[in-house]
C-alpha cells in the first residue's frame, strides 16, 4: 500500500464509519495520546523497564495507531504525505549527506575520541 492509497482509505473509513474527522487539534492530542502509548512498549520491550500484569507487547499495533492519526492530520490538513515525504528526503540527503557517515559515534569498529 502506497502513502497515497493509505490516505485515501482512511478517509473511505472516515466517511463510511467514523462519521467525521475530530478537529486537528483534537487529532493531535489524540496523537500524542498514541505516541505516549508506543513509548511505553518501547520501554518495556527495549528499555529497562519490564511489562506489567496485562500488559502487551504490541510494538506493530502501537506503531500502526500513531501512523493512522499522522494520515488522518494529513488528510483533513490537505497535505499529501507522498510530496511531503519526497522533499523531506531531498532534503535530508543534501543536509547530511556526509554528516552521518563522518560521525565516529555511529562506527561501532572506530573508537570516538571524547
Amino acid at each position: 500500500m502506497t502513502l497515497q492509497e493509505a490516505q485515501q482509505q482512511v478517509d473511505v473509513w472516515i466517511h463510511q464509519y467514523g462519521v467525521r474527522y475530530f478537529s486537528e487539534l483534537t487529532n493531535m492530542a489524540v496523537l500524542t495520546e498514541e505516541v505516549g502509548e508506543l513509548a511505553r512498549v518501547m520501554a518495556r520491550r527495549y528499555g529497562d523497564q519490564s511489562f506489567k500484569a496485562g500488559e502487551t507487547d504490541n510494538l506493530e499495533e502501537e506503531l500502526a495507531d500513531v501512523l493512522w492519526v499522522l494520515v488522518c492530520i494529513a488528510n483533513q490538513t490537505g497535505t499529501d504525505l507522498t510530496e511531503a515525504f519526497v522533499r523531506t528526503l531531498e532534503k535530508k540527503t543534501q543536509r547530511d549527506s556526509t554528516r552521518h557517515l563522518d560521525n565516529l559515534k555511529l562506527h561501532p569498529d572506530v573508537v570516538a575520541p571524547k
